[in-house]
């Protein structure tokens, strides 16, 4: 194969790998080079104890980006993958014995809200309907191209929407919007938990963020079977199937650059040469270890960096018939929560806790027969050098009480198996810098046209996927990461 069509991509997460399929069907002869020993990056699993884990990103939503990769490619996506939909998205616990099922169906939903929180269904439905229409003219513009491209932006259609946006949406936070449709605080602290799927903080991200509920909500909620981990083994079947090499254990050492343009990479030693290379690794590592260019890594840090996480997989010697897939244990102040975690860099003692049961979905085969597997999440700061092993311990014990306070348990005595991963090995497992879930925070109202591009303005055949890029963190945008590469790659060749 010629080096000019050949690519390389530098780790095998799940933009990793979108990437590669998308370049494969381009024509190019595609190597991707994975430091672990396994392809996913955050999306991977293990098993413990008779009970199987998902190790990172629980929660699946616009499955339609999968589907459009398998299109893409020719592949019918039923021999790789299937899912079935959730009617219930989320079961809410208040500390007040409150208990909110957030349906899929607006209608259920609407219900559920006027019953369990007193909203009016008409409040209910119009703001859905705004999130969808905010999703429609904004989000499909904003996360389908780049921001980075004066072709983007000048854009009919970008004129369109920006002229139909409020500016509530703009000069806003979340937390303001939210509070503008609904009197009932626990509905308004429902609904600002949705600055969490991209690690910001909803008392000071842009009312923009409103539009998430939709995908969850309007589109909804969906289990692949076999778990999250299914994704990342369709994509890499996938990604075979069309000719890709895989070489795992293999860190890139450094990117090859010459005449202000990239020329393959460095793998134990040796140079390996393409006219492509697309970096699935966080930006700030690629440009601090690959590029060694510690401008423009120190350029990446001047944005506030996401949320991190403590995450605690539990083997449960039980089942609880009252909770759900997906289930949101409140903080009693979550202002307090989101201070801590953004302006102090410290844990709030009463945490926001999430947990996941798979085995719900697939009893027998993800956790024991009687038994669940619970990966029970709480969001705190990025690694600042903070002491995560007292705070492990304290966290541990304020999840304990809280899910014993609200359950009526002893949860302690049905822990059978433990696994914890906290922000230091999330940065060593996933190279996140400062163990951050979705590189960036959207704490600001510039922070989506702040976000790296998808390429490289200094250099030439260099693009980026991922998380850390944009549009952004969370599985459906890593998707249009590696669907916005793989349009400029298309065009770029062309000229």
């Amino acid at each position: 194969m010629e080096h000019s069509k050949k690519a390389i991509v530098i780790g095998a997460g799940i933009a990793g790998l979108a990437a590669s399929i998308r370049l494969a069907v381009q024509g190019y002869a595609v190597e991707v080079f994975e430091k672990n020993e396994v392809p996913g990056g955050k999306l991977s699993f293990f098993k413990l104890g008779g009970y199987q884990f998902d190790a990172g990103p629980s929660l699946f939503t616009q499955p339609i980006n999968i589907e459009a990769l398998f299109k893409l490619a020719g592949e019918p996506m039923e021999n790789y993958f299937q899912y079935q939909s959730m009617p219930i998205a989320f079961k809410y616990f208040y500390e007040d014995g409150t208990i909110v099922n957030a349906y899929t169906d607006n209608g259920k939903l609407a219900a559920e809200m006027e019953e369990k929180l007193g909203e009016s269904p008409e409040k209910v439905f119009s703001y859905l309907d705004d999130s969808k229409k905010l999703y429609q003219h904004i989000a499909s513009i904003f996360l389908n191209h780049s921001l980075h491209k004066k072709a983007t932006l000048f854009q009919s259609k970008v004129f369109k929407a920006i002229k139909t946006l409020k500016w509530k949406y703009l000069f806003r936070s979340m937390h303001q919007v939210n509070g503008g449709y609904f009197k009932n605080p626990k509905t308004v602290q429902l609904f600002n938990r949705y600055a969490t799927y991209n690690g910001s903080n909803p008392y000071k991200a842009p009312g923009m963020l409103s539009l998430i509920p939709h995908l969850e909500l309007n589109e909804g909620t969906f289990y692949p079977k076999g778990g999250m981990i299914s994704i990342t083994n369709a994509l890499y079947q996938l990604a075979l199937k069309k000719g890709v090499q895989f070489h795992f254990n293999a860190p890139v050492q450094r990117i090859i650059q010459q005449d202000r343009k990239v020329s393959g990479v460095v793998v134990d030693g040796q140079n390996l040469f393409a006219s492509i290379v697309v970096s699935n690794m966080d930006v700030y590592f690629t440009y601090q270890r690959l590029l060694n260019d510690a401008r423009m890594a120190n350029q990446v840090l001047k944005q506030e960096r996401s949320s991190s996480a403590f995450i605690f997989y539990w083997g449960i010697a039980a089942e609880f018939a009252q909770l759900e897939l997906h289930n949101i244990f409140f903080s009693s102040d979550y202002a307090a929560e989101f201070k801590a975690i953004f302006q102090t860099g410290t844990m709030h003692p009463d945490p926001t806790v999430y947990v996941n049961i798979t085995s719900k979905c697939e009893p027998g085969l993800q956790a024991p027969n009687g038994k669940e597997n619970w990966f029970v999440m709480v969001n705190c700061p990025a690694n600042r050098g903070q002491d995560w092993v007292a705070y492990r311990n304290a966290v541990r014990a304020a999840v304990i009480a809280k899910l014993n306070r609200i359950l009526g348990v002893d949860l302690e005595s049905l822990i059978e198996v433990e696994e914890v991963l906290d922000p230091v090995q999330i940065e060593s497992k996933t190279s996140s810098y400062m163990g951050s879930l979705y590189g960036t925070s959207s704490n600001s109202k510039m922070a989506a046209f702040l976000r790296h591009p998808n390429f490289s303005n200094q250099l030439k055949g260099l693009y980026f996927v991922g998380g850390s890029v944009h549009p952004g963190g969370g599985i459906p945008l890593c998707l249009k990461s590696a669907q916005i590469m793989g349009s400029m790659v298309e065009k770029d060749v062309k000229h």
